[in-house]
């Protein structure tokens, strides 16, 4: 019964939670070495062959974080000195920039099927994000709703702020809305926890209590805090109670 959208994101997040959980094994010096060592041999046999996607594969690691591992491994040795993260990220960004035609290959072919992971992921979550925000304002611009933006807030000096912040409060559901926060993805346990923590007590602390729009769904258990302030939904409330309706 749930959409491509919100099994995509909860396949993402579970995918998310499995590697961070064998991320450290795959650092160690050993694994490392070792998987510098099938690289090279592997392309010394044939070059064109998808080696460094299929050895993620085989270990059951991100692509994208083993092209990384490799293409560190491989500046490493070439330059006598650990690379700086700021050349790592572009060097994945961007491929061409790796001084050696056959690892820029590998790495490509580790991006572009890397479906969680790399830049090119980063990009299409920040456009996805992006677009459910657009849309988020025209419903607030459709409802005549007054409002700050994100970027107004940011510009004001505010450092943790939420997506909206509504000029004059209305109600959903019975419950004063002061601010409403976008998340074009399924909040589980884990991610709505740690939403709380870094942004949403943060929110609440400052502005009032709000509204948290889980585009693609929640679990229904997390929205437990409705009565300190902080309601969860999984679109935009067709119910809004506003100032002049009340007073009316």
């Amino acid at each position: 019964s749930q959409s491509q959208s919100t099994l995509l994101s909860i396949f993402s997040q579970e995918y998310q939670k499995q590697i961070k959980r064998t991320h450290a094994k795959h650092h160690t010096a050993e694994a490392i070495e070792t998987y510098y060592q099938r690289y090279l041999n592997g392309v010394m046999k044939n070059a064109a062959a998808p080696v460094l996607l299929e050895l993620a594969n085989e270990v059951d690691f991100a692509p994208s974080l083993m092209a990384r591992i490799v293409l560190e491994r491989f500046l490493q040795e070439k330059e006598q000195a650990i690379p700086s993260k700021t050349l790592i990220n572009s060097m994945l960004r961007d491929p061409s920039q790796i001084p050696d035609g056959v690892l820029a290959n590998q790495v490509y072919q580790c991006t572009v099927n890397d479906c969680c992971y790399g830049p090119l992921v980063d990009c299409i979550k920040h456009a996805i994000g992006h677009e459910h925000e657009v849309l988020l304002r025209e419903m607030l611009l459709e409802k005549n709703l007054s409002f700050i933006a994100e970027d107004q807030l940011r510009a004001k000096g505010y450092d943790k702020t939420p997506d909206f912040i509504l000029e004059v409060p209305v109600a959903v559901e019975g419950h004063v809305i002061h601010w409403i926060e976008s998340k074009a993805s399924f909040g589980d346990e884990s991610s709505h926890q740690a939403y709380l923590q870094d942004q949403f007590w943060s929110y609440w602390n400052r502005f009032g209590p709000g509204l948290v729009i889980y585009w693609y769904g929640f679990i229904e258990e997390l929205d437990c805090h409705r009565e300190r302030g902080i309601l969860l939904k999984d679109c935009f409330p067709t119910d809004i109670v506003t100032l002049r309706h009340s007073m009316a």
